[in-house]
This record gives C-alpha cells, sequence and structure tokens, in this order.
C-alpha cells in the first residue's frame, strides 16, 4: 500500500474553543493553519469571542449547534465535548493517516512507513502492506496527559522528551485516547468518534472528564473489528494545564473507578460478523454497553443511549451532504 498525499483542501483542522480569545493559540500556528480550512467550535459557555483574521475559518456557535440537535440538547456539546459538534462537518483531520498502520504483527523498529525505518527481520512479507490507519493519536511535551491522581502526585514532573517515532497500537491492546491531538479519517470512523461518558461532577477541566478516555475505548474496538488501524507518536504539541488537580481529583475519582468495568467490558468484548461499519458497530457495543454495564452505575446507562443519539445525529447529518 503506497503512501497518499495530503490535500490541504481535503483536511480539517478542528479547534475547541474554550476561552475567549485564541489570537495568541493560533498565531503561533499560523504557518500550518493558514494552509487548512479551519472549524472552530466555540463553547456555549463562553460569550465573548475573538480570532485573528487571515484563515480560512468557519465558527460555530452555540444556535448552529441548536439547530442541528434541538434546544434540549445542546449541553450534549458543552466544555470539552464542544469539540465532538465538530466532527459532524468536518473531512479528513488527518497527520499520519497517510500511511498504512500494522495492527497484526508488531514491528520493533517503529513504524516501517516512516523515513529512516522499514520492516524488520522476521516480519511477514504477507502483512507488509499493512491496513489503513484511521486513527492517529498524537503526544505532548510540558503537560503530558496524566490523570489527576498522578498530577497531584508529581505536580512538577513536565514531559521534555520528544522521540521523533510512531508505533501501531497492537491489535486487541486497549489505550486511554485524549482530543487534544489526534487525527482521524471520518469515512472509516467518524460515528466512533462520540461523546457519551460524562461524569455526574464533570467540569470544565481536562482532569475532570473521561469522555473522551471512553471514545478511545470504543473507536479501538471498532478498529480492531473492522480490521483498521490505530497509530501513536508524532506530531507532538505544546500543553499548558489550568486548574487544581487535587481539586479536581474529587470530581475524576469517580471515573478513576469505573474505567476499570469499562477495561474488563472491552477485554471480552466480540462484535457480530454482521457489524461491517463503524455505525453497526457503536449501535452493536452500545447494546451490550447497556446489557452488561447498566446494572453496575447509572453513568453507563447514560452513555449507551448517548451512543445512540450519536449515531442517529451523524446519519442525519451526513444525509444533508447527499
Amino acid at each position: 500500500m503506497s503512501p497518499v498525499s495530503v490535500i490541504d483542501n481535503e483536511v480539517d483542522i478542528l479547534i475547541g474553543a474554550f476561552r475567549s480569545d485564541l489570537t495568541s493559540f493560533m498565531e503561533e500556528w499560523r504557518s500550518i493553519f493558514s494552509r487548512f480550512h479551519l472549524i472552530v467550535v466555540k463553547d456555549p459557555d463562553v460569550k465573548e469571542f475573538k480570532i485573528p483574521v487571515g484563515f480560512d475559518v468557519r465558527v460555530y456557535t452555540e444556535s448552529d449547534i441548536v439547530k442541528v440537535v434541538g434546544s434540549s440538547k445542546p449541553s450534549l456539546f458543552s466544555g470539552y465535548s464542544s469539540r465532538y459538534f465538530g466532527y459532524l462537518p468536518s473531512q479528513n483531520i488527518l497527520t499520519t493517516l497517510n500511511t498504512p498502520a500494522t495492527p497484526f504483527f508488531f514491528n520493533t523498529l517503529y513504524d516501517p512507513y516512516q523515513k529512516g525505518s522499514h520492516f524488520v527481520r522476521g516480519y511477514p512479507f504477507s502483512l507488509r502492506s499493512g491496513v489503513p490507519c484511521a486513527l492517529s493519536c498524537g503526544l505532548w511535551l510540558n503537560f503530558a496527559d496524566y490523570d489527576a491522581p498522578t498530577q497531584a502526585l508529581k505536580p512538577d514532573m513536565r514531559n521534555t522528551r520528544y522521540v521523533d517515532a510512531v508505533l501501531t497500537v497492537p491489535l486487541k491492546s486497549m489505550m486511554p485516547m485524549s482530543g487534544v491531538n489526534i487525527a482521524f479519517v471520518r469515512e472509516l470512523v467518524g460515528p466512533a468518534m462520540l461523546p457519551a461518558l460524562k461524569l455526574v461532577k464533570e467540569g470544565e477541566v481536562r482532569w475532570e472528564t473521561m469522555e473522551d478516555v471512553w471514545c478511545g475505548l470504543v473507536v479501538k474496538t471498532v478498529c480492531d473489528h473492522l480490521k483498521l488501524g490505530v497509530k501513536s507518536g508524532i506530531p507532538y504539541v505544546w500543553r499548558n494545564e489550568k486548574g487544581s488537580a487535587i481539586d479536581s481529583l474529587k470530581k475524576e475519582w469517580e471515573g478513576v473507578k469505573l474505567m476499570e468495568d469499562a477495561v474488563l467490558f472491552v477485554e471480552t468484548l466480540r462484535l457480530s460478523p454482521s457489524s461491517v461499519t463503524a455505525v453497526d458497530c457503536v449501535l452493536e457495543i452500545a447494546v451490550a454497553v447497556k446489557e452488561r454495564l447498566g446494572s453496575t452505575h447509572a453513568v453507563f446507562v447514560s452513555a449507551a443511549e448517548a451512543m445512540v443519539e450519536w449515531v442517529k445525529l451523524w446519519k442525519a447529518v451526513q444525509s444533508l451532504d447527499h
């Protein structure tokens, strides 16, 4: 499978606007952002809003969200969840997606399709064509994506190591996903990039959310079933953080406990051969979540229902484009 060229007008960059002034952020990224179409989704709680000129940008506000989902469900896209609304009108959101992935056999010399690397001795030639990469998870410098307990225990810890490498996440290996620095092919896994699991005391600080972690479990399950690849590694972004990890720990602790049940569920989940698209997979997972996890905690019932609602919304928006 040969690499695919990146065509600027076929790529969208999605930005969740959680603060009122994006000027400094967008100016720092102007050399990259100016090449592509930008989708900016403004958190409904942000009232005043400012972005610099000179970008090909479409800003979605609370009124746009209400037009699509109705006046009864705008809270589905508040806070960090607002970025999910941008997935609906987006094209491909693309970084390392232009080369295949190798989930079925681990290559010990990183990504064999990257410059300076190749398949190691003993790697089956029958698997060297790889499979389409549907999701790429980038990394972070400065503040890494630690949870509240880790950040509270080691408040001064920063990630200063830049590793110029990419790895394919192996088949059946689960992973926590951060929604901050990701790329995906919407035609392959768009319906699985969903907002669903919201904690009862969820706040607006990253430590206080588990939604993208749950989304990562769902989309990795979908990719494994559909024989698609997931990568982790470059590119990096520099991250600054806000909020108190200790205060957030009180809110996130519920999510820490829920993850134990969620991981066991995903590890034992087997999707049926009749699920041949991401939509099929998400709906089947939603049924299993409600049946197997619903009795353990009400948040899983809500998550299952939100997954079904997201699929309905995804289908409705896509039908408008055709």
